[in-house]
């Protein structure tokens, strides 16, 4: 049974595919508005592959409830200011050491320019994040965001995930809360709720020797929220978890909103194997990412499990490609996240599937699944409504290497969509 094939009426639905009992109930609560349990979470994961269709549809009809068919997308700019780094996380591929030949550092002079050029282009938003260089004042932080401010006053800055917020408090003896409203004074408009991974004690300690514990991360996010700072909200899934610290992990999210009210969205993140040391350096007890009934399902029973919480579902197109990417909107999602023209976190483990879809691209691509295409800014503000008509094209800032990346697109008669900037 497709992920279609359901009639229209929520309790005919469940009545015409085979489900345990136990999945019925849960479904069935679901629909009637009732939150489910972190172990009803935990039973939707493990569920059989067989059941799923029903548990989409569930989630497609809460996404439908909350966000109507609109899907969103934000047009922004990924800068990473550096990426040298002495945490030692296993799962990253990004970090560098200082004497590296591609090691990385960006004055502020060349993020404003960076954050010119994605001004010029569009954007609303630049993403700023970095490692935790050992020799970089904890005062660098407010330094990007008051020269970003200068130069571009109105663009929106999301920067600076939880484990940068420990190591900037860190460098310069402040609390947390201190040191996130001083950057909320320069400026910072939201934070990236990244370096959550998998918010369990035992996973965490193998996954980066717990050097940003649960208890830090929940304590950073929680300051920001206090201090008026929106966040998003991550899970990093696939490596060594299981279903167990998935639901425990949305649970928990839900219950920091429950109490903040903070969080914007959610955004899982598949662990990209193939250039990850926690991958290369222990293949035998380290899995190469979810499988993609596992993706199907981790966005799916998030919107479940969080609905009228975190209403806004994300995929992250530069794990998935935007073809999983578009497939996924028929399971809970209602936003393809950022337009990015930079990538570099995601490929640097091995992720191929390119740095940008520029706003044209985004729009034919919510288009070609039966959606209605929406530009949004960071909060989840609608900027434009292109019912009237499509963006104008661009090509990608950066050339593409792959020319079929959107290739699954389609006109409506049926011939390939007219993509700029597919070679490289």
């Amino acid at each position: 049974m497709t992920l279609h094939s359901f009639p229209h009426s929520a309790s005919d639905a469940l009545r015409s595919h085979e489900l345990s009992a136990p999945t019925h109930d849960i479904l069935s609560k679901a629909l009637a508005g009732i939150e489910i349990s972190e172990a009803d979470g935990e039973h939707l994961f493990r569920a059989p592959a067989q059941e799923f269709p029903a548990i989409a549809y569930v989630a497609d009809t809460l996404r439908q409830r909350v966000n109507g068919d609109k899907v969103g997308f934000v047009v922004n700019r990924n800068i990473n200011f550096t990426n040298i780094c002495y945490m030692g996380c296993k799962f990253c591929g990004f970090a560098k050491r200082t004497e590296d030949p591609d090691a990385e550092w960006l004055v502020p002079e060349q993020i404003v320019a960076r954050a010119q050029e994605a001004w010029d282009r569009g954007a609303t938003e630049v993403c700023i994040q970095g490692g935790l260089h050992p020799k970089m004042e904890g005062t660098y932080y407010r330094e990007i965001v008051l020269a970003i401010k200068k130069a571009l006053p109105d663009m929106h800055i999301h920067a600076f995930s939880p484990f940068e917020v420990w190591y900037g408090a860190a460098k310069t003896k402040q609390s947390y809360h201190a040191f996130l409203q001083d950057l909320k004074d320069c400026g910072l408009g939201s934070l990236p709720g990244t370096a959550a991974e998998i918010l369990d004690t035992d996973i965490r300690q193998q996954l980066t020797r717990n050097k940003l514990s649960t208890e830090k991360w929940v304590e950073i996010i929680k300051a920001a929220h206090e201090v008026g700072i929106p966040t998003t909200a991550t899970i990093m899934y696939g490596h060594i978890d299981g279903p167990e610290h998935w639901a425990a992990h949305i649970a928990l999210l839900r219950d920091i909103q429950k109490e903040t009210g903070g969080f914007t969205e959610l955004v899982p993140l598949s662990f990209v194997h193939s250039e990850s040391p926690l991958y290369t350096l222990d293949p035998k007890n380290v899995r190469p990412g979810p499988t993609d009934l596992e993706v199907r399902k981790m966005h799916a029973v998030s919107r479940i499990m969080l609905h009228g919480w975190i209403d806004n579902i994300q995929v992250s197109w530069t794990k998935l490609g935007p073809e999983f990417a578009s497939d996924l909107l028929q399971c809970g999602v209602n936003d393809l996240g950022g337009t990015l023209m930079n990538e570099s976190i995601s490929r640097s483990a091995g992720a191929a599937h390119g740095q940008e879809i520029t706003a044209h691209e985004m729009c034919q691509i919510i288009q070609d699944a039966g959606r209605q295409p929406i530009q949004r800014n960071t909060v989840y503000d609608v900027i434009n409504d292109f019912a009237d008509g499509l963006p104008e094209q661009q090509a990608p800032l950066i050339a593409r290497a792959n020319s079929t990346l959107l290739s699954f697109l389609t006109e409506e008669d049926g011939a390939p969509a007219k993509v700029v900037g597919g070679a490289g």
